[in-house]
């Protein structure tokens, strides 16, 4: 899946002097950034598993999908925060990590499956389980889903709002500073 832009005015305003050089360098390193193969933080299955439900959260094009997992991945591995979280979430990655347990024990609980084996239409009543607060699983007693949810969701909209494709396909030019 090749993220090679077409001609259009976000990729076209890149490459004017409307931008300056450091938000042109931001949104041309998202965009060149290759889609993370081998996860540094979460394990192959945890991984596999935040690819399901972020491109569940945000449907994408085969042709132009945008790598969400993989930027969340990387700033789990570095250690960096947005600089805050509630006081009844864990720590970012012990965060993420039950949620991917929970949404799994809740599919289980739900439909007898794994989430990574579950249709697309079960996954989103797990995810709209977690997103009510109602998921069942073990996980759940040491994680607010809905709370996290609400994290989840922010960050996952972050990440794809932030990629020049995603900017292009809804025509955003806000970039333009100059």
């Amino acid at each position: 899946m090749e993220n090679t832009p077409p001609t259009g005015s976000v990729i076209d305003l890149l490459n004017s002097d409307r931008v300056t050089p450091a938000t042109r360098k931001a949104l041309l390193d998202r965009l060149n950034q290759p889609p993370v193969t081998e996860p540094k933080f979460f394990d192959e299955v945890e991984f596999s598993r935040l690819q399901l439900a972020c491109n569940q959260l945000v449907p994408q094009s085969v042709d132009r999908l945008i790598d969400i997992a993989g930027p969340i991945d990387i700033r789990l591995a570095n250690g960096t925060t947005n600089g805050w979280r509630y006081d009844d979430l864990p720590n970012d990655g012990e965060a993420y990590r039950l949620f991917l347990t929970g949404i799994n024990q809740t599919a289980e609980a739900m439909f007898d499956q794994s989430f990574d084996s579950i249709t697309a239409e079960q996954r989103d009543a797990v995810l709209l389980a977690v997103q009510q607060g109602e998921a069942t699983g073990p996980a759940w007693q040491q994680l607010p889903a809905d709370r996290f949810f609400e994290e989840l969701l922010a960050e996952v909209t972050e990440v794809y709002y932030s990629h020049p494709l995603a900017q292009q396909q809804i025509g955003y030019t806000g970039m333009a500073d100059q």
